[in-house]
C-alpha cells in the first residue's frame, strides 16, 4: 500500500486505510476512532467523496483534510458528494466543506425497495474555499431557494383596452413579455421580451403590479412584475409584428370581455389594473393583499 504519512488538524487525524487506483480511503481518530471517509475515483479528473463520521465537526474537519489532499496528491480537478435531500445534517457538512449544491437527480438512488431522490454538491479544484468571502457566499448561494421572475408588459389602447397575444403553447391569451433571464433586471427583461416577441420594445412608464404565483401546472412558484407600456392608438398593433413562432397573433380585448379567453389569474387581475392604472397593485395569485 502506498505509504502516506497522516493528515491532521488540530486533535483531528486522518490515517490511510486503503490506496489503490480506485479508492483512497482513511481511518478519522478525533482521540478515538470516530469514522472513515474516502474518495472514489469515478472518471479521469473527478471523485467522489463518502464519509461515516460520528459527529458533524469531525466529518467537516475530515472533509475538508481529504479534499485538499485529493486535489494536491491524487491531481483530481472535480470532487463530488450525494446525499439524501432528507439527511440535513449530511447536506451541511457537504456546504460547509466546500461543496456547492448543484441539483437534484431525481429517484437516482434505490434504498430497500423505495426509489430515491440523490442530491448532488460539487467542488472545482479553483473553487474559492468556503473560509473566504467568495467561497461562503457562493456556497450560500448555491443552497438558497432560486425563484423565477416573470415581467409581462400592459399595453393598453384609447378605448381603454388591452393588448394580448395569441402564443403557440397554449390556448390562453397572454400579455406580451416573459421570463428574465439570469443576470437580467426585470425591466430589461420585459424589454427584451417585446423586442422578442413584437419587434418593437415600448417604453415601460413603470409597475402597475407585483404579484406572487403558486405552483401551477409542473411550474415552480414565481414572482412577477407587470408593467405599464403606456396608452396607444389603436392602429399600434398594425406597427407590431409577431415572431410567428412564440407569438401567433395580437389583438385588442375589452376588460370586460376578457372571461374565458385568459387564464384564471389575468381574468382576475387585468380588469381591475385597468380600472386603476395609476395605483401599484400588491398581489398574491391575482387578487389584493390586505392587512
Amino acid at each position: 500500500m502506498t505509504a502516506v504519512p497522516p493528515l491532521t488538524d488540530g486533535d483531528l487525524t486522518l490515517r490511510l486505510l486503503r490506496h489503490d487506483p480506485k479508492v483512497i480511503a482513511f481511518d478519522v481518530e478525533n482521540g478515538a476512532p470516530v469514522g472513515t471517509v474516502e474518495v472514489r475515483r469515478t472518471t479521469p479528473g473527478v471523485g467522489l467523496v463518502v464519509w461515516a463520521v460520528e459527529n458533524s465537526d469531525a466529518a467537516q474537519r475530515a472533509l475538508r483534510l481529504v479534499t485538499e489532499y485529493a486535489f494536491g496528491e491524487l491531481g483530481l480537478e472535480r470532487l463530488q458528494v450525494e446525499v439524501d435531500p432528507s439527511l440535513h445534517a449530511s447536506a451541511r457538512v457537504a456546504v460547509r466543506s466546500g461543496f456547492r449544491r448543484e441539483g437534484v437527480l431525481r429517484g437516482a438512488a434505490l434504498v430497500e425497495g423505495e426509489r430515491r431522490d440523490v442530491a448532488v454538491y460539487g467542488m472545482r479544484i479553483d473553487d474559492p474555499r468556503p473560509e473566504t468571502v467568495t467561497g461562503w457566499t457562493a456556497l450560500m448561494d448555491s443552497t438558497l431557494p432560486k425563484k423565477r421572475v416573470i415581467a409581462h408588459v400592459v399595453v393598453r389602447d384609447t378605448g381603454g383596452r388591452v393588448l394580448l397575444c395569441q402564443v403557440s403553447y397554449k390556448k390562453d391569451l397572454e400579455l406580451p413579455g416573459g421570463v428574465v433571464e439570469p443576470d437580467e433586471d426585470p425591466a430589461t427583461g420585459a424589454s427584451r421580451e417585446m423586442e422578442e416577441e413584437l419587434g418593437t420594445a415600448l417604453p415601460l412608464l413603470g409597475v402597475l403590479a407585483i404579484d406572487w404565483l403558486p405552483r401551477w401546472e409542473g411550474w415552480g412558484d414565481a414572482v412577477e412584475i407587470l408593467y405599464d407600456g403606456g396608452v396607444h392608438d389603436p392602429s399600434l398593433i398594425d406597427r407590431l409584428q409577431p415572431d410567428g413562432f412564440e407569438i401567433r397573433s395580437i389583438s385588442w380585448h375589452a376588460p370586460d370581455k376578457l372571461a374565458g379567453l385568459v387564464s384564471p389569474l389575468n381574468a382576475r387581475r387585468l380588469p381591475m389594473l385597468l380600472d386603476a392604472p395609476d395605483q401599484l397593485h400588491n398581489l398574491r395569485n391575482g387578487s389584493p393583499i390586505t392587512s
